[in-house]
């Protein structure tokens, strides 16, 4: 069943109608950062015919330099035209899967992981549905265009102007995303001041991947336009809250309709739902460094920042749960992964957290009860009665849940996995190497 939104014809219409000159052919690496390959308008048919090529050395994560010609193969249905370039000479952009020369997909594509645990879903009969909420930072720059950690703001949650600064580039970004043909279902300012969250629409999950990557980058030219600089780094400032990406997930059958949902069951979830959140509960320690990968990541998961940091569930709006189940039932019921950060790969983390929860089906595991109550406030002694863990507390912690562990490595791939582990240890041993300002503060004197 094709269900294609554009063909090659849509395509090479589209372009000729709307006057594009240039099209950005989209391709992520393994660390979340898109990338790209441009090329003019007549260039378009040999785009369609994948024909175009890149160098994969030049690319971290990627190939070999004796390997690096690397193909790039256009999902037609992601062609958009960006509302915020020029309308003369128009700039467009395709996302596209990265292919070896003798045209076989290359497992070192994040997109090419996701399909594959798409593709799992659909052989078991599921649609995998993702909303994300995307929260970020809106900063000065300085005299030389470089971001700062400087903001004159000092709104708060839902704050609206003109104590919020920010309000003019987050309704831009909303309204360029919108022109663009998506659905925004929310935007608001975050708790910390010059923090924002904008919520994308529900879609599929291959969809949401895509949608999460085009958001960044409108949310950082948009802002750059205005003079400001957007981060999605996940903790930037000490002593306010970090920025997540939060995942609310559930599977659908062919027909759309919601799986997780059951209202003969007390909180109105199905077996399905169940064994899905017990699936990555139970595989969340060696997928943390997927939905959470940075050194950075681990200062926004500490407790009193309303980031989560034990393992656990809850069916009420706790917010220090893992998962939390958002009050909407029926058609609307899902879940909410709540410790993802915005520096995810979005690829990644969603095939991670898509493959747990399948694995969590057809294993039948069991999911632990649910914890009620604030479980930042608990004892360790409680917490321990209880059987509740904790997420990796940082980086190295993640590090060696993620080594050798075979779930991930199944996930990813063995390219992937191998690319990603050496990266990631490199990235421990420089930062434990680093002699910060707290320290010089704390010790330089005493000693």
């Amino acid at each position: 069943m094709d269900m294609s939104k554009y063909s090659r014809e849509d395509i090479i219409r589209m372009v000729e109608d709307e006057d594009v000159e240039f099209i950005r052919l989209q391709f992520t690496d393994i660390f979340g950062i898109l990338k790209n390959v441009a090329i003019t308008a007549s260039q378009l048919n040999k785009a369609l015919n994948n024909d175009c090529m890149f160098d994969g050395s030049a690319i971290e994560g990627f190939v070999r330099i004796d390997e690096s010609d690397m193909y790039l193969h256009p999902d037609l249905d992601t062609f958009e035209i960006f509302p915020w370039r020029p309308q003369q000479g128009k700039v467009a952009r395709l996302i596209c899967d990265v292919y070896n020369p003798d045209g076989t997909a290359f497992i070192g594509d994040p997109r090419y992981v996701l399909k594959r645990a798409v593709k799992r879903a659909a052989d078991m009969g599921y649609i995998f549905q993702v909303g994300p909420e995307c929260e970020f930072f809106l900063f000065h720059t300085d005299e030389e265009g470089r971001p700062t950690t400087q903001s004159h703001e000092r709104a708060s949650y839902f704050d609206v102007s003109p104590i919020d600064l920010g309000e003019n580039v987050r309704r831009d970004i909303v309204l360029n995303l919108e022109d663009m043909g998506f659905e925004v279902e929310a935007s608001h300012h975050e708790i910390a001041p010059a923090q924002h969250e904008i919520d994308l629409q529900y879609t599929e999950g291959l969809a949401a991947a895509d949608h999460i990557m085009t958001f960044k980058m409108a949310a950082k030219t948009i802002a750059k336009r205005h003079g400001l600089h957007a981060t999605f780094m996940p903790k930037p400032k000490e002593g306010v809250n970090g920025s997540g990406m939060h995942i609310n997930m559930s599977l659908s059958d062919k027909d759309g309709h919601n799986l997780f949902a059951d209202e003969k069951d007390e909180l109105g979830l199905s077996q399905l739902a169940y064994r899905f959140m017990a699936g990555i509960l139970g595989h969340m320690k060696e997928m943390t460094i997927l939905t959470n990968p940075l050194v950075n990541s681990y200062k926004r998961l500490v407790p009193g920042y309303d980031a989560p940091i034990y393992i656990a569930w809850s069916p009420t709006s706790n917010r220090s749960s893992l998962i939390r189940i958002p009050s909407p039932r029926g058609e609307g019921t899902r879940i909410e992964l709540r410790c993802p950060d915005s520096a995810m790969n979005p690829y990644l983390a969603l095939a991670a957290c898509l493959q747990a929860g399948l694995d969590g089906i057809e294993k039948k595991m069991e999911l632990p009860p649910c914890i009620q109550g604030n479980m930042f406030g608990m004892e360790p002694e409680e917490l321990q009665n209880k059987h509740v863990e904790r997420i990796p507390e940082t980086l190295g912690d993640a590090i060696e849940a993620y080594r050798g562990n075979d779930f991930v490595r199944e996930v990813l791939g063995e390219h992937i996995y191998v690319k990603y582990l050496e990266a990631k240890e490199e990235e421990w041993r420089d930062f434990r190497a680093q002699v910060t300002d707290w320290e010089v503060n704390q010790y330089l004197y005493k000693y």
